[in-house]
């Protein structure tokens, strides 16, 4: 038979199809679905990085909390029974932190006592809301309330909720914060946390031997706290925060949001400084500047003493 006499085939016919008939589909995947591997190796190749601050009074514990969150024991491991060095100076350490395969560059910035000379009674000082107000619009605010264990159930919830009052009527918005809720889903899970917003938390670097198995807690006159358990402390929710479930989130805002924000403010903050070598003008163009062309020099290097003009 003629190829060229052949009877075209479905998917080239010209004529219109029928109702009946069905439409012609993609033959085959094209690979897309390979993009999410490749996302995967690059990302265990490269590892990932956190930094994260810790901030409050001496003696609350905040070392303590972050050597329990990611498991980074600076001067001794958990059972010496040795505490951690009393932090005295500001001051930033590094740890690369590797768990089946994927690496995390850790760095944690200490700081010695804030505002240790302020009395607080039971609710946020005015240097706590002020620091609280100028920080949260810079990096991703996550208040906690530190020794939880020296508070009842019913002090600690009223403490709360005195605290989330406080954080309502000076419009301080601490992660997650409401206007970055992408859908139902994240509306959901978000407006739990926020409920529990400021986590009850302890901290500890021992661990003991509970009805058969090692926990890790704090030993006291009356029994072991113990830091993983929900009924005794919110320190999980804590860490599925940080960790397992917002921790990629917390690093976009970062990213996108505060430091592109920093970085408008900075440049906004340069046009009111002299004029010097390296200047760009960056304010919107005057309508004579749009429609009427003005000559402009190219700046050569430093041994070119000619302008030249265009």
């Amino acid at each position: 038979m003629d190829p060229l006499r052949r009877s075209p085939s479905p998917c080239l016919s010209s004529r219109p199809s029928s109702p009946s008939t069905p439409p012609c589909e993609m033959l085959g995947p094209v690979g897309i679905e390979a993009v999410l591997d490749q996302l995967k190796i690059k990302a265990m190749k490269m590892g990932f990085e956190f930094n994260i601050m810790v901030v409050g009074q001496s003696g609350l514990g905040k070392s303590t909390m972050v050597n329990t969150l990611f498991k980074v024991w600076k001067s001794n491991p958990p059972g010496l029974g040795v505490p951690p060095p009393q932090t005295l100076q500001l001051h930033s350490v590094t740890h690369v932190i590797e768990e089946k395969g994927v690496k995390l560059k850790l760095t944690v910035t200490d700081t010695p006592g804030f505002g240790d000379q302020i009395n607080n009674d039971n609710c946020l000082r005015p240097l706590d809301i002020e620091f609280l107000q100028r920080l949260c619009q810079t990096v991703n605010v996550v208040p906690v309330i530190a020794r939880a264990d020296s508070l009842t159930i019913e002090e600690r919830e009223a403490f709360r909720r005195r605290i989330q009052q406080n954080l309502r009527t000076h419009c301080i918005n601490v992660y997650p914060q409401m206007c970055f809720d992408e859908d139902i889903n994240d509306r959901i899970l978000n407006s739990k946390l926020r409920d529990r917003i400021p986590f009850a938390v302890v901290g500890a670097d021992q661990e003991h031997l509970v009805n058969g198995r090692c926990v890790l807690g704090r030993k006291t006159n009356w029994g072991i706290i113990e830091v993983e358990n929900m009924a005794h402390c919110e320190f999980p929710l804590l860490r599925d925060l940080l960790i397992r479930s917002h921790l990629q989130d917390l690093k976009d805002i970062t990213h996108n949001v505060h430091y592109e924000n920093y970085r408008v403010i900075r440049l906004n903050e340069s046009h009111l400084l002299p004029r010097g070598p390296g200047w760009v003008n960056l304010a919107p163009a005057s309508p004579g500047q749009l429609t009427t062309p003005r000559p402009f020099k190219v700046c050569r290097g430093a041994h070119d003493d000619s302008d030249d003009e265009f």
